[in-house]
């Protein structure tokens, strides 16, 4: 009887740790998918925008020549005006067709609300106010 006991302590301990590595694991994979990429529909632009779906910070970054260097840099801009974190919901980035626009959309999907994102004088990425 008592090593009946004795074993169904230790499975008890080993699911509990079971379960709290699985949790673990499954909390960091979900704030690692917080994340979505878009390049900008511009055909001569090779800037992407990165926006943090639970709150709607913008950012981008593009490929920049490194004047004497054989390889470039990654140019990024901060989000700016507009663009920094706000009301957490669930926000994606939409491209429109035309292909000499810089900038993409962002939209708020629970509330329909969207606004426009863009790198404003090559230092950071500013969006208009949400409308309807």
């Amino acid at each position: 009887m008592r090593e009946t006991r004795h074993f169904h302590t230790r499975r008890r301990a080993a699911l509990t740790a079971g379960a709290l590595v699985f949790a673990l694991s499954g909390a960091s994979m979900a704030a690692a998918g917080n994340y979505e990429f878009l390049a900008a529909p511009q055909t001569d632009l090779n800037r992407v925008f990165r926006l943090d779906r639970s709150n709607g910070e913008v950012g981008a970054c593009q490929y920049g020549l490194k004047e004497g260097a054989a390889i470039g840099v990654t140019l990024c801009y901060p989000p700016g005006e507009g663009a920094r974190a706000g009301v957490f919901s669930e926000y994606a980035l939409v491209a429109s067709r035309h292909t000499g626009e810089g900038g993409v959309f962002r939209v708020d999907l629970r509330s329909g609300m969207m606004s426009i994102c863009f790198v404003l004088n090559e230092t950071s990425v500013v969006c208009t106010p949400p409308a309807k």
